[in-house]
């Protein structure tokens, strides 16, 4: 970013973290920030000729992972193999698991917000399992506009790379007769606790976006190593983030303490039993 190059940027916590440093580092060298996150490329795509003073809202669309229809009361349970099943695309372990709980939306938010200069309000989540739409973007004037695609990264991938033109691709048009239809819901919160934190990180900032990861990547990788239930990912960061003094976050060396410091507290938690 500070060589004035473009970035196509594939993963969500360089902004959930730095958000702030990186957007203020682009307009200084004239670098573009381009998302391969198939739900910000959708926004991207939708707003590429939209002036963004239209905009009212913009939804990220969630599949809902393997545990969508699973009962509440046996959502605890859960092992690690049931939790890696995915029903729709084929990810690494820590990122899956993240959509299982559907923290992965939650660090969508706080990324969405930096791409695209919206406040917390203007962000939504919709659970759609088919996840051919990847985005929405409500507009003032109360049209919606939607990207679909056929359930493939390559498309993302290559539109970041060829932004803002358009080249063949090696894909398939997406068949929406053969679809059939497409389902959208509004998030349990009981079933997704995960979520509302990362709302709150949203909302209040700071640094408890830093924070918000920390906890969560060490919680995710001692539910992996079957150190913690599933319900335990959600206990280790809501405690994590009790204890966490949010403080301003002034530059990269502050980040690397505040991340230093939480997965140190949340991996004293869990050896504590919570």
């Amino acid at each position: 970013v500070r060589a004035g190059g473009r970035v196509a940027l594939a993963n969500k916590e360089s902004l959930v973290v730095a958000g702030a440093l990186l957007q203020a580092a682009a307009a200084a060298s004239g670098a573009e920030i381009i998302p391969v996150d198939r739900e910000h490329s959708g926004v991207l795509q939708c707003l590429a000729k939209e002036p963004r003073a239209g905009v009212r809202r913009v939804v990220l669309t969630a599949s809902g992972g393997p545990f969508l229809r699973t009962p509440l009361a046996d959502l605890g349970t859960r092992t690690v193999e049931e939790a890696l099943r995915h029903p729709r695309w084929k990810m690494g372990k820590k990122v899956t698991i993240d959509s299982a709980t559907l923290m992965n939306k939650g660090l969508e938010l706080i990324e969405a917000r930096w791409l695209f200069g919206l406040r917390p309000a203007e962000l939504g989540v919709l659970v759609h399992p088919q996840s051919i739409v990847h985005s929405l973007v409500e507009m003032r004037d109360g049209s919606v506009l939607a990207q679909l695609s056929v359930t493939d990264m390559k498309i993302p991938i290559q539109y970041a790379l060829t932004f803002p033109e358009r080249e063949e691709g090696p894909l398939a048009p997406l068949d929406l007769g053969r679809v059939g239809k497409l389902e959208f819901y509004e998030v349990e919160e009981d079933r997704y606790p995960l979520l509302g934190l990362a709302r709150l990180a949203l909302e209040k900032g700071r640094s408890l976006p830093v924070a918000l990861n920390a906890a969560n990547e060490v919680a995710v990788a001692a539910f992996l190593g079957g150190r913690v239930s599933f319900s335990g990912i959600c206990q280790a960061v809501s405690r994590s983030l009790e204890r966490h003094q949010v403080v301003d976050v002034g530059g990269l060396e502050d980040i690397s303490r505040i991340d230093r410091d939480v997965r140190a507290l949340t991996g004293q938690l869990i050896e504590e039993g919570l």
